[in-house]
């Protein structure tokens, strides 16, 4: 059976029909997939074999503009210059050590990702999920430190989205990703997103902390009200809870801000990070205050993986470019770009499109319809993006994306929509 070859594209070159004198490449390792890969994901049958910027390549040689951007995790785009410089020279060096051991790399990412976010400690893990499960263990065990272990009951909203493991699947409010999973994990009450004043009536003596997404990224891309983080964190202060936050999606640079708090000028007590960190690498963190770190001593927590050094390397990469101000005001610029353009499509397809919406690179079209059709149809015309939601076409491309090229994939997409 073919071993696919790199195929030696520019990212300008034209894209190339799918399809050989011999068949499918894509095919045929499709097949392979079908038989040993378990078949939990819904995948788009392309087998993708290389990157660079914004495009990728299938096994076929046929180029893709990719405005998904791996879901918000590939932020400096595919094999980024530096970022594959770095990781190269470290492979040379160390790749894992565990954490009964100090490695350079880490300690490095835990002081940028303190100085970024003013909060004073870091825990290293894998992925999103993980860095939630660390913040909802943290959350019990600061209850428990602090006398009142009947606080356990985490306050989390209607849409949201945290992970895949049981707690997180638990603390996810959407029942299609808990469906046959019951019973769920106790601890957990689903809110109204941005209902402030049905938040406020939730809280009891049980409640130990909440848990919001500043933007609902599996959710449809669906922003915070204006003043509702504000009003979340007034909440906590005035009641002694916990406010974590779950910028797995929205942060590292992914809304214009490192952070996606830092729009509200607020502070929570521990926040959660992942995708665009390692920009592709799988590493994920929790940030918390100094206090609430003393919650988790020794041997409380771990993860074998968690802060390896090439991962760590990856993401000491991405840091440092993502709290360069030229960087985010260009995210901020560009997603503006991209809205302004997108609502002129919309008034122009008459009701095709319901709504444009989102913040710096994480947009959300939502149709009038079902958007799965609609993505399927953007492949087939050269571009990658995927469903948020039922209705809601969601693009998260690179951060150096340009907007020519955000341009080409607003006329895919008009393409796709009258096709």
């Amino acid at each position: 059976m073919h071993s696919p070859q790199k195929v030696q594209l520019s990212p300008q070159s034209p894209s190339t029909p799918p399809g050989t004198a011999g068949g499918s490449h894509n095919t045929e390792w499709m097949e392979r997939a079908g038989a040993h890969l378990l078949q939990n994901y819904k995948q788009q049958p392309i087998v993708l074999e290389r990157g660079e910027g914004v495009y990728v390549w299938d096994a076929d040689g046929r180029r893709y503009l990719d405005l998904l951007g791996g879901i918000a995790t590939v932020a400096l785009g595919h094999c980024h210059p530096e970022v594959v410089a770095a990781v190269k020279a470290q492979a040379d060096k160390l790749w894992h050590v565990s954490n009964v051991f100090y490695s350079e790399p880490s300690i490095e990412l835990a002081e940028q990702l303190s100085a970024a976010s003013g909060l004073a400690r870091a825990f290293f893990c894998n992925s999103g999920a993980e860095a939630n499960e660390a913040q909802l263990k943290l959350a019990r065990r600061v209850m428990k430190d602090r006398g009142t272990p009947e606080r356990f009951e985490v306050l989390a909203f209607e849409n949201s989205f945290h992970g895949r493991t049981l707690a997180t699947v638990s603390a996810t409010g959407q029942a299609k990703y808990q469906k046959g999973f019951e019973p769920l994990m106790p601890g957990f009450r689903h809110l109204p997103y941005g209902d402030l004043e049905a938040v406020r009536k939730a809280v009891g003596p049980q409640t130990a902390a909440i848990l919001v997404e500043p933007i609902q990224g599996e959710g449809g891309v669906r922003a915070a009200p204006p003043g509702f983080l504000r009003g979340l964190r007034e909440l906590c202060d005035a009641h002694g809870l916990l406010l974590l936050m779950d910028e797995v999606q929205t942060g590292i640079g992914r809304t214009g801000k490192v952070f996606a708090f830092q729009h509200e000028g607020i502070l929570p007590d521990a926040f959660s990070v992942a995708k665009a960190l390692g920009n592709g690498l799988p590493i994920g963190a929790m940030v918390c205050s100094e206090a609430l770190g003393k919650s988790l001593p020794v041997g409380s927590h771990g993860s074998t993986f968690g802060g390896n050094p090439l991962a760590a390397t990856a993401a000491n990469v991405v840091m440092r470019k993502v709290r360069e101000p030229e960087l985010l005001a260009s995210v901020e610029r560009k997603g503006a770009h991209f809205i302004r353009h997108a609502q002129k499509l919309q008034e122009r397809l008459g009701g095709r499109i319901t709504e444009v919406r989102g913040r710096g690179l994480l947009m959300g079209v939502e149709l009038n319809g079902e958007a799965g059709p609609v993505v399927n149809r953007c492949r087939e015309l050269g571009l990658l993006v995927n469903t948020a939601g039922e209705r809601t076409v969601r693009f998260a491309p690179a951060y150096t994306v340009t907007e020519a090229q955000l341009d080409e994939g607003l006329r895919i997409l008009e393409q796709a929509l009258q096709t």
